[in-house]
């Protein structure tokens, strides 16, 4: 890894006007932003709505723009009253919103995204417009699009190109609508898996010469950036979201935490547990394949329900973990048969293959929490002798000839944005990430960075923090000259050094439970 300059972040921040941090040991002002505690849960359904393919249809907003391309422009005001819903729990992009109105940190920046369109995306996409920034945005998933959102942001101006239900054709179709169009040209790019930067390698590998930097968000788009750099094609700078504190610390532990059981459920928003199985889980066998961060909340929230959770791992020092938490370390091979569910959290390929999908019992439940659908080999299900039958939104039986059904949410892509939602303030710190990672390379004195991956400064994983804490109504203690002079630290951070891990011990919180 390659950690980026201590003094980024502040240049970073500085560029707003957020915080005022000097080695004068200046202030830091965060803006208080109450949260009125709500979150968006319900997705608009229109029955009315038709299977028209959004490529064949022709539709314009309110202005006249037609260069987007969604479900249904109608359903935008439902979209708008989403979005409004999760700006109540996403503080800190409202306060650089506010903080900026008098400075375009993003002028002139034209950005390309491609990540999950929800409510808690638009109001990231939103917030860049406001810092400046001109967005054309792709879905990196073809079934979590919230249709209603899209129509929002199609509605508000924004060139948006995704419904929920793509094929994979339409998928590539709108991450080059949003590349390949006359006049404009990105120079920056946001992604989310690394679809987007493969794509622009592939078809278009000369815009990267106006390209300043990409921002990653996932664990598979960081591990093919990575790639890129060992193979010498790395073509700009690019800053590894996936690995900064705010995001291993909360959005992949707790978001996965609180999503995973929301993901089984039905449509009761009262009721997490039955949302697209009706399953209990109680007493049920489950593996989670991989320990890491996600694979960590996916654990915790299965044992707390009672459920019997075996992990598997391939590093010593995540199984270690897995065993000091409680749970037993297996092979694949040893559990499969007995198993009721099956949960991948390793952003690896073939994971579950057919071999092992052959030996589950009736039944068995398989889905995937990492963000892409290689984990689980669902291409060797599609075979004359097994039969699909989709018995409702996002979840398939997949029979056998001799009878035996196993069932599998969304195609084996991502589970808790295919069917349910996550909670908003969660992806509130890991969107003030990205947004402060897109100002501090598209603001960067040439020389800054070169043609690598960067982490993000420990200064602006710490600003992060402390843009959220007000919904709290917390209060940090401040260090007196005399004690920060003891520590050997500046009294306005950074306060640990990068090598420093925040730990969240689930095992103890569990004990007192």
């Amino acid at each position: 890894y390659v950690v980026a300059p201590p003094f980024a972040a502040i240049t970073a921040v500085s560029h707003l006007g957020y915080v005022s941090i000097s080695f004068a040991h200046r202030e830091t002002e965060i803006f208080a932003h109450a949260s009125l505690q709500n979150s968006s849960t319900a997705s608009y359904t229109d029955s009315s709505d038709d299977e028209t393919s959004p490529r064949d249809k022709q539709q314009k907003n309110s202005k006249g723009n037609g260069d987007f391309c969604i479900k249904n422009i109608k359903q935008a005001d439902f979209g708008r009253r989403e979005i409004e819903i999760a700006e109540q729990e996403m503080p800190a992009l409202m306060a650089l919103r506010k903080r900026a109105q008098g400075e375009k940190p993003l002028a002139g920046a034209k950005v390309v995204g491609c990540t999950h369109i929800t409510a808690q995306t638009a109001v990231l996409m939103e917030t860049l417009s406001a810092l400046g920034a001109q967005c054309r945005w792709a879905a990196c998933n073809i079934y979590s699009t919230q249709n209603e959102v899209a129509a929002a942001l199609a509605e508000g101006g924004f060139n948006v190109f995704a419904w929920k239900g793509e094929s994979e054709d339409d998928f590539w179709w709108c991450i080059d609508r949003c590349v390949n169009v006359e006049g404009w040209q990105p120079n920056m790019i946001l992604d989310d898996g690394g679809d987007l930067t493969h794509w622009i390698y592939k078809k278009y590998p000369n815009m990267f010469k106006k390209i300043k930097g990409i921002v990653e968000e996932s664990v598979t788009g960081v591990h093919r950036l990575y790639q890129l750099s060992k193979a010498g094609k790395l073509c700009v700078p690019a800053m590894n979201v996936n690995d900064s504190v705010t995001k291993q610390k909360f959005d992949n532990l707790y978001c996965c935490r609180e999503s995973i059981l929301d993901g089984y459920g039905t449509g009761n928003y009262t009721c997490f547990l039955s949302r697209t199985t009706d399953v209990m889980f109680g007493g049920k066998q489950v593996v989670v394949c991989g320990y890491g961060e996600v694979g960590k909340g996916c654990s915790a929230a299965l044992k707390a329900m009672g459920s019997i959770v075996y992990v598997t791992e391939i590093d010593p020092i995540c199984a270690l973990q897995a065993c000091m938490d409680g749970f037993r370390l297996v092979k694949l091979n040893e559990v499969i048969r007995q198993v009721d569910i099956v949960i991948t959290c390793t952003g690896n390929k073939n994971v579950v293959v057919r071999e092992y999908l052959d030996r589950m019992k009736n039944g068995c439940i398989v889905c995937n929490m990492g963000h892409s659908n290689t984990e689980i080999d669902v291409a060797s299900l599609r075979t004359p002798e097994l039969t699909w039958e989709r018995v409702r939104s996002q979840v398939d039986h997949i029979i056998w000839p001799d009878g035996k059904r196993i069932v599998l949410l969304a195609e084996g892509r991502l589970l808790n944005l295919s069917c349910s939602t996550v909670p908003t303030f969660v992806l509130s710190i890991t969107a003030t990430t990205q947004a402060l990672a897109l100002i501090e390379l598209y603001n960067a004195p040439e020389g800054r960075y070169k043609q690598d991956v960067y982490l993000l400064p420990k200064k602006m994983d710490e600003y992060v923090a402390s843009l959220h804490l007000p919904t709290f109504d917390a209060h940090l203690t401040e260090l007196t000259e005399e004690q920060a002079k003891y520590l050997g630290l500046n009294k306005n951070g950074p306060f640990k050094p990068n090598y420093y891990r925040y730990e969240n011990n689930l095992d103890i919180q569990q004990m007192f439970l």
